[in-house]
């Protein structure tokens, strides 16, 4: 295995609405998550990671929702403030991968991309992938095959030579159906001896 592919929300980076929404709704976790489970829910959110405008898909939803006009502003209006912290565990990794001679990085991501130039400004070891594949430049999402052909087409890659990392079971279990090595992540510890049972020397 010698090419490494990564997601990165929930993966390198640390992503999530509480962070705008928990204030608004005053610590109040259950009306919260009565907002994401019926107004502005995650489903909605990964249309737009599929290319679908976010001015669009914004005034779609206070149509529905017109009570709610200010809040479903906010999702996209303080997007950047639901970007958290780099999960440093696994960008040691990934620094350590990129550093070494034997491998290559990419990342295949879930995310709009009216949005990824935020993150592209706000976390520097973004640059260190020789390619990144974003699913809203695309119009094309995970865990849809052709999204991992479009990557592997792209930069000459061959599925047997590459491991997928995601933290989405159905995401990774799509990458293994096309030949990839597969890891379900879940923190960077378990990643490491992963990658290890795999000869990933770092």
């Amino acid at each position: 295995m010698k090419t490494i592919i990564f997601d990165l929300g929930g993966v390198l980076i640390d992503w999530n609405p509480e962070y705008v929404y928990l204030k608004e709704f005053r610590g109040d976790r259950e009306k919260m998550n009565w907002f994401f489970e019926e107004i502005c829910t995650s489903e909605w959110n990964e249309n737009q990671d599929a290319g679908y405008p976010l001015s669009k898909a914004t005034e779609e939803r206070v149509a529905l929702f017109p009570a709610h006009d200010r809040l479903i502003r906010m999702y996209y209006g303080e997007w950047e403030q639901m970007l958290g912290y780099e999960l440093t565990g696994t960008v040691e990794i990934l620094k350590k991968l990129h550093q070494s001679p034997n491998y290559s990085i990419y990342a295949l991501t879930n995310w709009s991309g009216e949005t990824f130039p935020v993150a592209l400004q706000k976390f520097p070891f973004l640059s260190w992938f020789e390619g990144i594949v974003v699913s809203g430049d695309e119009k094309l999402k995970k865990p849809d095959p052709a999204i991992y052909q479009l990557l592997l087409e792209r930069y000459h890659l061959k599925a047997a030579d590459c491991v997928f990392i995601d933290d989405r079971a159905d995401n990774v279990e799509a990458a293994v159906a096309l030949g990839f090595e597969g890891i379900h992540f879940s923190n960077h510890k378990q990643l490491q001896n992963e990658l290890f049972k795999l000869k990933i020397d770092i």
